[in-house]
Order: C-alpha cells, then sequence, then structure tokens
C-alpha cells in the first residue's frame, strides 16, 4: 500500500513577503548583478578569446553587413518608407542588441514580415491622413483601378512638435507614424519583460508562425509585383488586399513598363541561379556569394549610364542623404492611433528572436536569457525609435548566413553595423539610380524558403492532419484579410482544435495482453484476452464539462450498458410484477412463476459485475467531472455492478477525496481505487 506524503504548508503571505523585501532591498552587489545581468557584454566580453574568435566574428561581420545594404534598401519598400530609414533601423538594432542581447549567433535587425506589418499600419494612417498612398505621386488612375486616389501627395498634416504647430508632409508623417508604432511596440515588449508574459510565446505554435509566415509572404509578393513590372497602381489597404492588387494589377497590365520587365526578369534570373549554387555547393564555399550586392551595383551602373528612368521612365530609389537626421521624440498622439497595432508586431517580434536564439544556442551547447531576450528586442525598438528608426526582430535566414561563415559572439553585429555606418555616411547617394525592380527582385527572392513551404504540405499531412489544417487556415486567414487578423485567427483555431480533441477524446476496451499484467485497446491489437466479468474503461483526456456528455455517451457506448435505461426498465417491470400480486394472480406478466420472477430482472446483456476506469490520460478533474463519477458510482452500484478506479494521478486523488467521492473518513478508499489496472482486475476477480 502506497502512502501520501504530508507536505507542510506553505504560508504564502510570508512568501510573496519575503520576496518582495528582497527584490527591494539594494546592495552594492545586487546593483552590481542588476547592471551585469541587463547588460550581458559586461560579463562576456572580459572572457573574449581574441586569437580564436576575432576572425570569424569579422568574417561573418562583413558577409552579413554586404547582405544587409541591399536588403535594407530593398525591404523600405515594405514598410512604405524611404531607404535611409531601413538604414538607420539596420545600425541601431545590431548596436543595441551587442550590448543587450544574450544570444552569441541571432542576426537582429530589418525583417520582412515586420516591416510589411509596419507598413501596412503606415499605410492606412497615411490614408486617413489624407495623403496619397501612390509612390510616384502619379494622377490617380481612371476606371482601370478598384480604388481612386485623388487626394494629391502635397497633402500636409498639422503635428504639434515640442509645442510648436508644424507643417509635416508625407514622408515626415509616414515616418512619425513608424517611429511611434515601434516605440510602443518596444514599450509592450519591455513591460512583458517586467511581468514574465513570455510565456504568451507558447501559443504561437510552429503550424501557427509557418502559416503566418507563410501567407505574409505572399502579400509581400503581391505588393512587389506592381514594381517588378512598372505599372502604377494604387496601395490597397484593409481587408483583401491581395484579391484588390491582383485585381488592379490585371486591369492594368496593358501599361507594364518594357524596361522594368526585362530588368526583372533578368535580375531574378540571376539571383535565383545564384541562390541555388550557392546551396548546392555551400560546403564548397567558405562565405555565401554576395549577390544581392553585385546586382545592385551592376543594376545601378547600367540604370545610370543608360538613363533608364529619364529614357524609359523607369522608377528608381532617388535621392538618399548620407548622415544623421537629428534624434526627435516619437509623437505621444500618433502613439494612441497605433497602440492596438503595436501589440501584434511586439509579440511577433519577440516570437521569432527568442525561437531563434533558443534554436542556434541549443545547437551550439550554450544558454540564453529568454526574459532578457524580450528586454534586448524591446530596447532595440525603444532607443532606434528616436533615431527615425522602425521595428526589428532576428531573421532566419541571415543568422544561417552569419553561422555558416564562422560567426562567435555579438561582436559580429558590431562590424555588420560598421558596413552600414560606412554606407550611411559616405555610399548612400550613389544608390540614386537604382531601379524599384531591382530591389523587388531581391525581396521576392529573398521569400523562397517561406514560399517552398507549400511543397511541405503532404509531409505535413502525413505526420499530424491536424496541424496541417491549423496551418492551412492561418495562412488563407493573413493572405486573403490582413496578417494581424490572420494571427489572431490562427491562435483561436488551434486553441479550438485543442478543445475539440478533449471533447472528444479517444475511448477503448482493454484486453488482456496474454500472460502479462499489462492491458491495451482491443481494437488495435490482435490477441488480447477478455477478462470475465470485467469491463475496463480508458478514457484520453482530463475529465472536465465540456466533454462530460462525451465521456458518459462512450462509456454506455462500449460498455453496451446504461444504467439510467435499465433501471427504469427494472422499476417499469418491478412495479407490473406488483399489480399482478395485488390482483392475486400468482403468474407474472410473462406467464412466469413468482420463483422465476428474480432471473427475469437480471437483463442477459449485463455480461460484466465489475467496471473499472483507467484515469491514466485524465490530467485532472474539475467539479464536473467528480460529480461525474460520483454518479457513475450510484447508477451502476444500483445494478449490483461494482466501480473501481485504476491509474489516477496525485491530483485526480486529491480533487476526489474533496469532492466526496471516497466517503466522508475515506475508509471505502482500498476498496474504490488501484496504482494499477492489473491490481484491480484482481480485486474484482476475488470479489466475485
Amino acid at each position: 500500500l502506497m502512502e501520501r506524503k504530508t507536505h507542510a504548508k506553505i504560508n504564502r503571505k510570508e512568501v510573496m513577503l519575503a520576496k518582495l523585501r528582497k527584490s527591494c532591498s539594494c546592495t552594492p552587489q545586487k546593483l552590481k548583478n542588476f547592471v551585469m545581468d541587463f547588460f550581458p557584454v559586461l560579463r562576456w566580453l572580459p572572457k573574449y578569446r581574441c586569437k580564436e574568435y576575432i576572425w570569424g566574428d569579422i568574417m561573418s561581420g562583413l558577409v552579413i553587413g554586404i547582405i544587409l545594404v541591399p536588403q535594407a534598401i530593398a525591404y523600405s519598400l515594405l514598410a512604405g518608407l524611404k531607404p535611409i530609414y531601413s538604414l538607420y533601423t539596420s545600425f541601431f538594432a545590431n548596436i543595441i542588441y551587442f550590448l543587450m542581447g544574450t544570444s552569441r549567433h541571432v542576426s537582429v535587425g530589418i525583417f520582412s514580415l515586420i516591416s510589411l506589418m509596419v507598413g501596412q499600419v503606415v499605410d492606412r494612417e497615411l490614408l486617413l491622413a489624407g495623403f496619397d498612398l501612390n509612390d510616384d505621386a502619379a494622377p490617380a488612375l481612371g476606371d482601370g483601378s478598384l480604388q481612386n486616389d485623388n487626394l494629391p501627395n502635397k497633402t500636409a498634416f498639422n503635428l504639434t512638435i515640442a509645442g510648436i504647430n508644424a507643417e509635416c508632409g508625407k514622408e515626415c508623417y509616414a515616418i512619425g507614424i513608424a517611429t511611434a508604432l515601434t516605440f510602443v511596440a518596444g514599450v509592450y515588449q519591455v513591460l512583458m519583460g517586467i511581468f514574465r508574459l513570455g510565456f504568451v510565446s507558447m501559443y504561437l505554435s510552429e503550424s501557427i508562425l509557418d502559416g503566418f509566415a507563410t501567407g505574409a509572404s505572399l502579400t509581400i509578393l503581391t505588393a512587389q509585383v506592381k514594381y517588378l513590372i512598372g505599372i502604377k497602381i494604387p496601395r490597397s489597404q484593409g481587408h483583401g488586399m491581395l484579391v484588390i492588387t491582383w485585381i488592379n494589377i490585371f486591369r492594368n497590365i496593358s501599361q507594364a513598363n518594357l524596361c522594368d520587365v526585362i530588368t526583372s526578369a533578368i535580375c531574378i534570373v540571376v539571383l535565383v541561379t545564384a541562390k541555388e549554387l550557392g546551396d548546392r555547393y555551400k560546403h564548397k564555399l567558405k562565405f555565401p556569394l554576395p549577390t544581392e550586392l553585385v546586382v545592385i551595383v551592376v543594376a545601378t551602373l547600367v540604370s545610370h549610364y543608360g538613363k533608364l528612368n529619364e529614357v524609359y521612365a523607369s522608377s528608381v530609389s532617388g535621392a538618399i542623404p548620407t548622415g544623421f537626421i537629428p534624434p526627435k521624440v516619437p509623437e505621444f498622439n500618433l502613439m494612441l492611433r497605433v497602440a492596438v497595432d503595436a501589440l501584434p508586431l511586439a509579440i511577433v517580434s519577440f516570437v521569432f528572436t527568442v525561437s531563434l536564439s533558443e534554436m542556434f544556442a541549443k545547437k551550439y551547447a550554450y544558454t540564453i536569457r529568454a526574459n532578457q531576450e524580450m528586454f534586448a528586442v524591446g530596447f532595440c525598438n525603444i532607443i532606434p525609435s528616436f533615431f527615425h528608426s522602425f521595428a526589428t526582430s532576428a531573421a532566419l535566414a541571415k543568422t544561417l548566413v552569419k553561422t555558416s561563415t564562422g560567426c562567435q559572439t555579438q561582436i559580429s553585429g558590431v562590424i555588420s553595423a560598421m558596413v552600414v555606418l560606412l554606407v550611411l555616411l559616405f555610399l548612400a547617394p550613389l544608390f540614386y539610380s537604382l531601379q524599384k525592380c531591382v530591389l523587388a527582385c531581391i525581396i521576392i527572392v529573398s521569400l523562397r524558403g517561406a514560399l517552398r513551404k507549400f511543397r511541405d504540405v503532404p509531409a505535413r499531412y502525413h505526420v499530424n492532419k491536424v496541424d496541417t489544417l491549423v496551418w492551412v487556415v492561418t495562412t488563407s486567414a493573413s493572405a486573403l484579410v490582413s496578417t494581424e487578423i490572420g494571427l489572431l485567427v490562427g491562435i483561436v483555431f488551434s486553441m479550438l482544435c485543442i478543445i475539440v480533441r478533449t471533447q472528444r477524446p479517444r475511448t477503448a476496451l482493454l484486453g488482456q495482453i496474454q500472460d502479462t499484467s499489462f492491458y491495451e485497446d482491443d481494437l488495435e491489437y490482435e490477441n488480447l484476452s477478455t477478462v470475465p466479468k470485467v469491463k475496463i474503461f480508458r478514457f484520453g483526456a482530463p475529465l472536465y464539462y465540456a466533454n462530460r456528455n462525451y465521456f458518459l455517451k462512450s462509456l454506455y457506448r462500449l460498455t453496451n450498458l446504461d444504467p439510467n435505461l435499465e433501471a427504469a426498465r427494472r422499476k417499469k417491470y418491478e412495479k407490473k410484477e406488483k399489480q399482478h400480486l395485488k390482483k392475486g394472480n400468482h403468474r407474472t406478466a410473462n406467464g412466469l412463476g413468482i420463483g422465476e420472477t428474480t432471473l427475469q430482472l437480471v437483463p442477459k446483456q449485463i455480461d460484466f459485475q465489475a467496471l473499472i476506469v483507467d484515469c491514466s490520460s485524465i490530467s485532472f478533474l474539475d467539479t464536473t467531472g467528480v460529480n461525474t463519477l460520483k454518479e457513475i458510482l450510484k447508477d451502476y452500484k444500483n445494478l449490483n455492478i461494482s466501480v473501481l478506479l485504476a491509474c489516477c494521478n496525485p491530483s485526480v486523488i486529491d480533487s476526489l477525496k474533496r469532492g466526496g467521492y471516497f466517503g466522508r473518513d475515506f475508509g471505502c478508499m482500498q476498496e474504490m481505487l488501484f496504482y494499477s489496472i492489473h491490481n484491480a482486475v484482481q480485486f474484482a476477480n476475488d470479489q466475485k
């Protein structure tokens, strides 16, 4: 007989007060530890092995910096901002993560999905403020478009800055929205770190994240098509943006710019070929080919000397200023407008960063602190928002490149920031003639990994059908409705799937494996022997209010006996017998003698005298669950059938005790509860 340990009662009030006193106390050592924990660079930098690590960090930093520059310029199209702001974002994010991050390998900076989410908010607010979303400020289209933007691009918007009422144009207002959104998202992330709300990321399963990334990739691809073929259509906003954009594209396909189409075709062929060759021979290459940079340099030279903008009206990036714009506090009034939009942005940014950090920490055998990662990515948003930057996150593609080129520590990020700084200070104006279609090609080719998820659907379906359904629903909602709604739909649908699984779990009658003390599902395994006069029922989920009815229906169906119906039938039969006896008729309603009546009261279909409930899969019981077990105990007892429980965990046993299942003094507990199915079977056989 196993006996439960007696646990000392914990005074939760005293524990909370002790923790509060400890956290509020301030000593020099505690202050030092706090600073060193908040800035992990102070711990690992003094231990840096220069001879062993420096060359790998320099090489990976240079490669990432070279990749980062063209991607930063390209992703500015997604965010609806000028390229200079993407370069600011890449620079500051790398510096701050170097100081505060705990992962040695992740590459933090601009990320396509985050840029898209920022761009959607910026576009919406620009439209509400009365600006024209058309990048080139072309006249509004006629009947060939689903949307007519007749508002001029020179609309001004009044903002109160430092107490002064200032007039703000489109570019100024766009970056104002982006910085306000970024600041609020960073504040959310820091608050989540303070209150240790990192558990929120648990509700974003791999299927949800993959579906969200794939659906957003379709949206990104759609948004870049107009640049590929050089047509001018309004940037669609709101739900169904993907469908509306494609309709507008096909309606205006006749206006395609031949120069942009040819340039896009050449760039995509070159980029895809280089990527495929790089993937095939990556084990022979010491570092990835800087294909994007080569394409941008060559395309810029061709566009400049061929005068593609002047001769063929090809859309170009335009002037990119050098140096840094003076810092500016994000506008509080704009923060109120984007406070709701910042929440999904904060969660997605954090989840991608922490999941990548944990993945590479496990691969290279070190640990990260998820809470500190939340602080790091939060301040990677808060501080740069004062310097005209927008939201950041870790990116898988650049992180893979970083690790493959010998990255050892966060110093690699500083080297990448120096490369971006070089462009910011000296090289930015050289990209004036760079065609936007080239940037669109870089963005589209970078989506290969996410779009390849469609090829994995059959394999995913073979592994788990429910997860595949979650992926399909999340992808569809993210692409056809909006990215934020798609993420919310994915989370809700995933939770519904879990609820449905617990509402209708697997149930089974068990049979004994011959010559053993083990029992298994008799529908799944052959050569199992049934235990005479005993039914063993397994329920594969917690028993709570939502699946109570399914539990009872499954039990009655598998045992082929509903005790309530049987009890009602017996009462009805006994009533008829009493009526016959009162009339002095010694023959029963069935023409049998009184002595034979008792035999008729026990139906032939009841072929068991004990019911054993296997509780090994029941992780918890609520009040309804306890009452359900008490109900079947009473109902079967009325039919002279004993109910025995087996394999209950301590939580279930405690719930049964508190619910009065074993009586007031628990005297019958040893005859109702067993630690294995075989013990319960032996007890039932002894009671026959």
